[in-house]
């Protein structure tokens, strides 16, 4: 099978032996008995997959690992994982602050992160904004618990 990893470094994927599945609304652990790098993702085998027609029956599903065998980050690093969802407000030159909508996603672009900022209930407009993530220049804090990221961000853009 092949395996698209959202590690950094993809050679990550390899540390971690807990690694589960989604299938028909369940989480199961992925056994594999066999990963290696192939070009530029990671070829693996599942225990008990030993066909392409039963390998297809696993295309498209994400794989997870739980948050506790993440390594603990410094600082004000957050995973994307951790991001997603959140309240997106902005400062108005007037003072005030309005939500731009919550995180859908993040965009991997080389030079930076893009945060992908979308509608949601209480937001300003219908818009999709992708802003960049540089923490100090546009994003200014983010509050895990309660859920809110302050940008600095022009709400017509």
């Amino acid at each position: 099978m092949k395996i698209h990893s959202f590690t950094d470094p993809l050679s990550n994927f390899f540390g971690y032996s807990d690694v589960y599945f989604c299938k028909s609304g369940k989480w199961q652990r992925a056994e594999f008995d066999e990963c290696r790098p192939h070009g530029k993702g990671i070829v693996g085998h599942l225990v008990g997959v030993d066909d392409r027609d039963a390998a297809a029956a696993y295309c498209g599903l994400e794989l997870a690992v739980a948050d506790d065998a993440l390594p603990v980050l410094e600082g004000d690093e957050y995973y994307w994982h951790q991001l997603i969802g959140l309240k997106v407000n902005t400062l108005l030159p007037s003072g005030d602050s309005c939500l731009l909508g919550e995180v859908d996603h993040l965009l991997e672009t080389g030079a930076n992160d893009v945060l992908v900022v979308r509608k949601c209930a209480g937001s300003i407009d219908d818009k999709e904004r992708l802003i960049p993530y540089v923490p100090g220049q546009f994003v200014k804090d983010i509050d895990l618990d309660a859920k809110i990221m302050s940008v600095d961000w022009d709400p017509e853009f």
